[in-house]
């Protein structure tokens, strides 16, 4: 049984006792919000380990409460929509969400989806490496897998949990061309489905923080028609 707190923010009160019997029976703190702004006044007043957010909803969707939340938060979040279109997904995750589940769903589905972020979160704060047990340094970026930060030229640089796992992914396996389905796969944890759009939208996010010429990067290449390596400089 798990003694994590989720935030869950719907406007839908079906949708929110779905939720909250089926997240409560795995053992889960719950906390509950029904637009963005109650959502943003949850979060400053609560510790929450991850936010399960839905974007249509009155006064703050959740698109706006994302991008509000990713400010000065990381902690895992995942969309909720009604919206299927793969252009919704991707401005999702575009602007910082981890996961994107579309309306109606399982609530079992939405339970492992739960379970596997706080996982992949709780495992990349703790992850050694060959080169130190807690630094990947290339050049003047440093990753520290244990404090979950990122440093580049010493300046403090805020990623999103799948933003950095997906870097640090290229980093450990700098040098090595990695394919967009590995990294799908590895950052999110489930089988590869034409995704292709989605993990460049988390690539050019990415380079937007850590390079200083996102259109000519130095740390993340591109290898057209294969995917991403990490220069090892």
């Amino acid at each position: 049984m798990s003694s994590e707190t989720i935030l869950i923010v719907d406007d839908e009160k079906e949708i929110l006792k779905l939720m909250e019997i089926y997240l409560r029976n795995e053992g889960f703190q719950l906390l509950q919000a029904s637009n963005g702004l109650e959502a943003l006044e949850q979060l400053s007043r609560n510790e929450v380990d991850l936010i399960i957010l839905d974007v249509m909803m009155p006064k703050m969707d959740g698109l706006q409460a994302c991008m509000k939340i990713r400010e000065d938060n990381n902690i895992p979040i995942i969309m909720l929509s009604a919206k299927t279109q793969d252009i919704d997904k991707i401005a999702g995750l575009s602007i910082g969400a981890d996961d994107y589940v579309s309306k109606p769903f399982s609530p079992l589905v939405l339970v492992a989806r739960v379970k596997s972020q706080l996982r992949r979160y709780k495992r990349l704060g703790v992850q050694k490496t060959e080169q130190s047990e807690q630094e990947i340094v290339i050049d003047d970026l440093v990753i520290n897998t244990a404090t979950h930060s990122v440093e580049v030229d010493r300046r403090q640089v805020k990623l999103t949990p799948r933003e950095f796992a997906i870097l640090t992914l290229l980093a450990i396996n700098r040098g090595i061309v990695l394919s967009t389905e590995r990294i799908y796969e590895a950052a999110w944890n489930e089988p590869y489905m034409e995704s292709k759009n989605t993990v460049m939208v988390h690539i050019r996010k990415i380079r937007e923080k850590v390079e200083k010429d996102p259109q000519n990067p130095k740390f993340i290449k591109t290898v057209w028609g294969i995917g991403y390596k990490m220069e090892a400089l």
